[in-house]
């Protein structure tokens, strides 16, 4: 069982829950959003406590989807109408980052 999240935890996943639909921040982004941590520890908290908020509108830099979680990222990018790359694989990061979070 896992412990409740701490203050940087909630700190984290309450910048995920205001990234609006078809928009996303990258992993560093959260982290420059909530003025500690990195882009490792911002993953940290997705992974344990993530699966409450919109995972899918955190990325990685490079606008590639979790691990392990990209069909279910790709529906909801479709559902939202998040800009995708020509590949359609990735986030269309200079479309779609979210410049209320940076």
């Amino acid at each position: 069982m896992f412990a409740e999240p701490d203050e940087y935890a909630e700190a984290v996943l309450d910048a995920v829950e205001r990234i609006p639909p078809g928009r996303v921040l990258a992993y560093g982004d959260i982290a420059e959003l909530v003025g500690r941590g990195g882009p490792r520890q911002v993953g940290r908290v997705m992974s344990l406590y993530g699966g409450g908020v919109p995972w899918w509108r955190v990325v990685r830099a490079d606008g590639r989807p979790p691990d392990g979680h990209e069909i279910e990222a790709h529906e909801q990018y479709r559902v939202e109408g998040t800009p995708l790359r020509p590949d359609g694989r990735r986030v269309d990061m200079t479309r779609a980052r979210w410049a209320g979070g940076t």
